[in-house]
């Protein structure tokens, strides 16, 4: 068993000052862990603990940790200046330039700090600019922290079809406002569509927030006929698949174009940056551009976030990352699963990409509700051994495994040998 003694005694000097310790709930981890350095693909905790690291912080980490070329640029940024809160600057500019050059759906971006603060924006605009009130979202997606889109994720079978949300404090009357549909299903969506005063549809293109929902052929370009057809607006959340699976977004890979786009995380390889573009008649309606939808942030466009946000897409556009980690990808899906053939355990391992989940239930996976027959203690099980033989998974139920660039098939052969020793003891 490895040592944590130190980040006990740390993180219980935490909770005199931070309610429960961890400045996120998704951040608590038993035993507590108190991270202190990190670099390529590895982190390590305060007793001097090594782990290969698959969490990559919920998956900004795409290049890997402190990744050479994006800490310099943003060491020459900060060296240069910090803040001015007025203006603009030549960063933030070109940095614009990358994201409507790659993205799509992307004619013009507004750049602010949060994926939740970018979904609150496109909430925003989509009412304004359709003068309706009610939006769409899935089972089982997450948009962020706030009211109209806090519900329905991981919900229990007995909360399917009723407003789960996720806490106390949520106006009933904005949460009344948002229809929440079983994803891959566009019979629903074509009917709450047909009953009117739908503003928008939200989704995850592939709802990673549960691991790896993968959407049926034809679901995406469905979705876009029904939008159309209603003048409704359709918003692609790409903050989790954006960046990590193709430069342009999952719109570009599979050739569906939103209206809008969030997007986040790995675009800036972890330094805190999202962004919401679209087409340019929408993102007009905003306030920066003399609009009527307000948009205002005091660390919006931060130069150091724009020198990682420009470091990290010029790695994009001159090495083979997308090629290397799929192939990693491929190589940690293929093995887990014949390891769980072969010590036949009941799984059913998925993802994309750079993305893997091992799920302890048989296939099919085409709804959320599928997922209730996960075996939860089995997969915080799993993760749990994997975390003390130095593989760092996050131990709770239905959340993605990552892989970046820096990591090696060593790395992956190595991670494949100590996952058939946890799962040979669970049996």
């Amino acid at each position: 068993m490895l040592n944590h003694n130190k980040s006990a005694q740390i993180f219980a000097e935490g909770t005199k000052y931070i309610p429960g310790g961890v400045n996120t709930a998704h951040r608590i981890l038993d035993p507590p862990m108190v991270f202190n350095r990190a670099q390529g693909s590895k982190i390590y905790d305060v007793d001097g603990n090594e782990y290969i690291d698959y969490h990559a912080a919920f998956s900004p980490i795409l290049l890997g940790h402190c990744y050479p070329r994006v800490q310099e640029r943003v060491k020459e940024a900060i060296d240069q200046f910090d803040l001015f809160g007025a203006g603009a600057t030549e960063l933030e500019i070109s940095a614009a330039a990358k994201i409507v050059e790659h993205v799509p759906s992307v004619e013009k971006v507004l750049f602010c700090n949060s994926g939740s603060e970018a979904t609150y924006h496109a909430v925003r605009l989509s009412r304004a600019v359709t003068g309706r009130k009610k939006i769409i979202k899935f089972q089982g997606c997450y948009h962020g922290w706030h009211d109209s889109l806090l519900m329905n994720v991981a919900s229990s079978a007995e909360k399917l079809g009723t407003i789960d949300g996720l806490s106390a404090g949520s106006l009933q009357e904005e949460q009344e406002n948002t229809i929440v549909l079983p994803f891959n299903d566009l019979d629903a969506v074509q009917d709450a569509a047909r009953g009117g005063d739908i503003a928008m549809v939200i989704l995850e293109p592939i709802p990673h927030n549960i691991g790896c929902l993968l959407p049926k052929p034809g679901y995406l370009a469905g979705l876009r006929e029904i939008c159309n057809e209603y003048g409704v607006i359709l918003v692609f959340d790409e903050v989790i698949t954006g960046f990590r699976h193709h430069i342009g977004g999952l719109q570009a890979l599979w050739d569906v174009t939103p209206d809008l786009t969030t997007m986040g995380k790995a675009m800036a390889n972890g330094y805190p940056l999202a962004a919401i573009g679209g087409k340019e008649e929408l993102m007009d309606r905003f306030t920066t551009a003399g609009g009527d939808v307000y948009f205002s942030g005091t660390f919006n466009a931060h130069p150091a976030s724009m020198a990682a946000v420009l470091a990290t897409v010029e790695v994009l556009e001159t090495e083979n990352v997308y090629e290397h980690i799929f192939s990693l990808g491929e190589q940690m899906r293929k093995g887990l699963q014949e390891i769980n053939d072969e010590l036949g355990i009941e799984a059913c391992v998925t993802g994309f990409g750079s993305a893997f989940i091992t799920y302890f239930m048989s296939p099919p996976i085409e709804q959320y509700s599928d997922m209730l027959r996960n075996d939860k203690e089995k997969f915080i099980a799993y993760r749990r051994g994997m975390i003390e033989r130095g593989f760092f998974m996050m131990p709770t139920n239905l959340k993605r495994n990552v892989i970046s660039f820096s990591h090696t098939e060593d790395e992956v052969e190595q991670t494949l040998n100590a996952a058939k020793e946890v799962l040979r003891n669970l049996q």
